[in-house]
């Protein structure tokens, strides 16, 4: 009985990895008295930037929030939790929330997929030291 559980976690760990995360819900967003405060990763919480609370992906994955009334959609990072018991399943930061239009209403249903990073945030290659410069 437990092989044919790891047997299927792997399957199903192989098989949730290649199609990448997608979900669909409801989101709301940090109220701004949040400001400043430390987020479960660590970092201070910070308004103007396109973050979001997430109850079980991992920090620094990056999705497309999509609000399904408008179309409207953003790219966030997540660096913080969330509660997995309340009802929506995203919190987005102030500017996040403002870039799909769901402010007024405080709340948006969306649509959630992981964005897989294709190497175009990759570091730029070193500046090449020349010999002159290395044998001083």
């Amino acid at each position: 009985m437990q092989i044919c559980s790891i047997v299927l976690l792997f399957v199903l760990s192989f098989f949730h990895s290649a199609a990448g995360y997608k979900a669909e819900g409801t989101a709301s967003f940090y109220a701004d008295h949040m400001q400043g405060r430390a987020t479960a990763s660590g970092e201070r919480y910070d308004k103007s930037l396109l973050t979001a609370a997430h109850p079980t992906l991992p920090f620094g994955t990056r999705l497309l929030v999509r609000n399904l009334g408008n179309g409207s959609s953003v790219v966030v990072r997540v660096n913080d939790r969330k509660a997995r018991h309340r009802h929506n399943i995203i919190d987005l930061s102030r500017a996040a929330a403002e870039a799909i239009n769901m402010i007024r209403d405080g709340k948006a249903t969306v649509k959630l997929e992981e964005v897989k990073n294709d190497g175009a945030e990759q570091q730029q290659a070193p500046t090449a030291v020349s010999e002159r410069s290395a044998s001083h």
